[in-house]
């Protein structure tokens, strides 16, 4: 442990009893030892940023935002090392490593924007009874306390920034928990931070198990937490701390509807192409891959052939080499899970077009049609590079195949119709409706969350600063308005 922070460096600082290796999940070499912190430093982590949590509110905004911006032109100078660290400990493909970087570079960047324009106070002249003559009200954000920010393994250096960032540019400490798979990627965040000014306690990285989580989701000095993982596992944590303030980012079923007028070949290479891209990247294992698509009677011929090819198309294999569209996913064990999946829908009836096969941690791009509504695929988020493709009669069809689901995080629509995009837009219940595109857009700005079981509240930088903080009124009296 530093002197001023809590995070528990890789390799160099393991101390042997409580050291585990992180494992590639593409070969199984050893990646990078990670010492676990023991119960007293995670006690002393915890009770450093509670103890600074008022300090830390009222640290100007030029320090914290100077820190974010340190960490942003740190990862853009590191940007190579850290995707291969990605890679390495994730099984990401190192073209997607890369724009995960690139990504956590924006993510840190905007929050030190944020942080300069954030709170700034808004007025409220009260004269408008009689009551309030003389009085103005004014209204200011304070944080709520200090963040337990809890990362899955996906994306493991930018949802971390997402849980760091916009606690630091709001003024609230943030303990970090990094999934156990891939913690490496959160200890570098933390690298970085200690490289900064900001106050002793004001963060720290502390990767410990699963099994350990509990107490820190129960410690009543943590009000504020922000998961992003299984649905399972986040709706527990809600009911297990009802008092407080949790944003859960949670599944998805992703789903790309391909309407009538989105006829032209150029338009279906280019859906084709999109989809099979956004099923498949990161092994599937992203909350807003593509895992249905919903085509119109009009083009569905004509589209599912060219899903297939375009699926086929995808380079698999190691994600060290450029080329590389599709590695590994994160353990043999899920890829063992997808396996199943697969074997019961085929099982059931539906029909396997391409791939539906398993080779240690890797599971080839696989589509399927006639998906029954009953099996798991159908209705739970596969988190694998496998997507079914359905038949619908018009757009009020395809919308209500949409929200034939438990889940509602993101969904595309490709359509020309700007009166089309806008009913789908109020049809639609999910977080965000992507026209023109796939469900897999996220600009790291803008507010990300869903409806239904995909989770409560809203990550992206500004939103999450929401979340972490509240109001606090003002009132001058005796003013002379």
């Amino acid at each position: 442990m530093t002197s001023t922070h809590a995070f528990w460096l890789v390799g160099r600082q393991a101390t042997g009893e409580s050291d585990f290796d992180v494992t590639s999940p593409w070969d199984g070499t050893t990646v990078g030892t990670v010492s676990l912190p023991t119960d007293a430093q995670v006690e002393e982590a915890v009770a450093a940023a509670y103890a600074v949590r008022d300090e830390f509110a009222a640290t100007p905004a030029h320090v914290r935002a100077a820190a974010l911006d340190h960490v942003s032109r740190r990862l853009v100078e590191r940007t190579e090392e850290i995707a291969r660290l990605i890679s390495a400990e994730n099984g990401k493909p190192i073209k997607w490593a890369r724009g995960e970087v690139g990504r956590a570079v924006s993510v840190f960047r905007f929050a030190a924007e944020e942080a300069r324009r954030f709170n700034g106070g808004e007025a409220q002249r009260l004269d408008t009874d009689a009551g309030g003559q003389g009085r103005l009200a004014l209204t200011r954000r304070f944080p709520k306390g200090v963040v337990l920010g809890i990362a899955p393994f996906n994306f493991p250096l930018n949802l971390c920034a997402h849980k760091i960032a916009p606690a630091i540019a709001a003024g609230a400490p943030i303990i970090l928990k990094p999934a156990p798979a891939t913690p490496l990627s959160g200890l570098i965040l933390g690298e970085l931070l200690a490289e900064t000014e900001l106050p002793a306690g004001s963060w720290s990285i502390l990767p410990v198990p699963n099994d350990r989580m509990p107490a820190l989701v129960q410690d009543e000095r943590l009000p504020v937490i922000s998961f992003t993982g299984s649905e399972t596992v986040g709706y527990a944590i809600m009911d297990s701390v009802p008092r407080k303030h949790c944003t859960l980012e949670l599944g998805g079923n992703g789903a790309a509807v391909v309407l009538a007028d989105w006829a032209s070949d150029e338009d279906l290479d280019r859906a084709a192409a999109r989809i099979a891209t956004f099923s498949n990247y990161q092994g599937g294992q992203s909350c807003i891959s593509v895992q249905r698509v919903i085509a119109d009677a009009a083009v569905y011929d004509r589209l599912l052939p060219r899903i297939v090819a375009a699926v086929e198309a995808q380079v698999t294999g190691d994600p060290n080499d450029d080329a590389t569209d599709v590695g590994p996913l994160v353990s043999e064990a899920a890829a063992e899970r997808v396996e199943t999946w697969v074997r019961e829908a085929v099982d059931a009836g539906a029909k396997l077009l391409t791939g539906g096969k398993r080779d240690g941690a890797s599971y080839a791009p696989t589509v399927l049609t006639e998906l029954p509504a009953d099996t798991t695929l159908a209705h739970e988020e596969v988190f694998g590079p496998v997507l079914s493709v359905q038949k619908v009669a018009g757009e009020a069809e395809a919308f209500a195949a949409v929200n034939d689901s438990k889940y509602g995080l993101q969904a595309g629509v490709f359509t020309h119709d700007l009166q089309a995009a806008f009913r789908a837009h109020r049809a639609l219940e999910v977080g965000g409706v992507v026209v023109g595109d796939v469900p897999s857009y996220r600009a790291d700005q803008m507010p990300y969350g869903g409806a239904k079981q995909s989770g409560v509240g809203r990550e992206g930088v500004r939103f999450a600063m929401d979340d972490y903080t509240y109001e606090r009124v003002l009132v001058l009296t005796g003013l002379a308005l």
